[in-house]
C-alpha cells in the first residue's frame, strides 16, 4: 500500500461506519414508530368497540334482565331469557378478553373436541341440524394458543352452517395423522354462490376471518361449494403445531 493512500484507510472507514450506523439508526426509528401507530390503531378499535359493541351487549343484557323479572316462575320464556343471558353475559366476558389482547381466563379445554361439543350443547334445539363429531387418530397436545385459533375457525365454520345452509346433517371430522391435523367441516345444505364465497357477505366478514386466522397460524384452509351441493371447509397444519 502506498504511504500517500495508507491514511486514507482509517478516514475512509469512520466514514463507511457513520453512514452505517446512521442506516442502522433510521431504521430502527422507522420500526418504533410503526410500532406505535400498530398500537395506537388497536387502542383506537378497541376504545371504539367497547363503546359500540359491548356496551350495546350490556344494555341488552340488563333488559333481557328486567324482562326475565316480570316473568312467571312458570313460564317456559323464563329458562329461555335466563340461558340468552348467561350466553350474552360469556360473550361479553370474551369481548372484554379479546379487547385487553388476552385469552378467555377460563380453564383450556382438554381437547379440541370437548371444546366443539361444549359449544354445541350451549345452542338451542331449534337451531340445531343433525351434528356430529368425528375424532379419527391419537390426539397429540397442541400449543393452547394453536388450539385456540382452530377452535376459532372450526366455530365459524359451524356457525355458518347453522345460520345459511339449512342443512340437515353436519360433520366435523378432526383428524389426527403423524404429520398434520385436519379439521373437516362438511354439511349437506343449499352451498354458497361462487360470488359469496370469494367476498364473503357484505359487511361480514366470516370468511376473511377465517382465513386470516389460518394464515397466522401456519394452516392451510380450503373451502368447497356449489350451490344445492353443500359446502367443505377444511383446516390442515402440520402436527408439530
Amino acid at each position: 500500500m502506498a504511504p500517500e493512500t495508507a491514511g486514507l484507510q482509517p478516514l475512509a472507514g469512520r466514514i463507511r461506519n457513520y453512514f452505517t450506523g446512521y442506516d442502522q439508526h433510521q431504521s430502527t426509528r422507522e420500526q418504533i414508530l410503526r410500532q406505535e401507530e400498530r398500537r395506537l390503531e388497536r387502542a383506537r378499535i378497541a376504545r371504539e368497540l367497547h363503546d359500540t359493541l359491548l356496551q350495546g351487549l350490556l344494555s341488552a343484557s340488563m333488559q333481557l334482565q328486567v324482562a326475565e323479572g316480570f316473568l312467571s316462575p312458570r313460564s317456559p320464556a323464563k329458562p329461555l331469557l335466563s340461558r340468552v343471558r348467561k350466553l350474552m353475559g360469556k360473550g361479553i366476558a370474551e369481548g372484554r378478553a379479546a379487547l385487553e389482547g388476552l385469552r378467555s381466563a377460563e380453564a383450556p379445554p382438554t381437547s379440541l373436541e370437548q371444546a366443539l361439543s361444549d359449544f354445541l350443547a350451549e345452542l338451542t334445539p331449534a337451531d340445531r341440524a343433525r351434528v356430529r363429531i368425528i375424532k379419527m387418530g391419537r390426539p397429540k397436545p397442541l400449543d393452547p394458543a394453536v388450539q385456540h385459533q382452530i377452535y376459532l375457525i372450526t366455530r365459524e365454520a359451524l356457525l355458518n352452517a347453522l345460520r345459511h345452509s339449512q342443512a340437515k346433517k353436519i360433520e366435523v371430522e378432526i383428524q389426527y395423522s403423524p404429520r398434520k391435523l385436519r379439521v373437516t367441516v362438511r354439511d349437506n345444505g343449499t352451498g354458497l354462490d361462487p360470488q359469496l364465497l370469494h367476498s364473503g357477505r357484505k359487511s361480514h366478514w366470516g370468511l376473511t376471518v377465517m382465513r386470516e386466522r389460518a394464515a397466522n397460524i401456519g394452516a392451510h384452509l380450503r373451502i368447497w361449494s356449489k350451490p344445492k351441493s353443500g359446502t367443505e371447509v377444511v383446516l390442515s397444519l402440520p402436527s408439530s403445531m
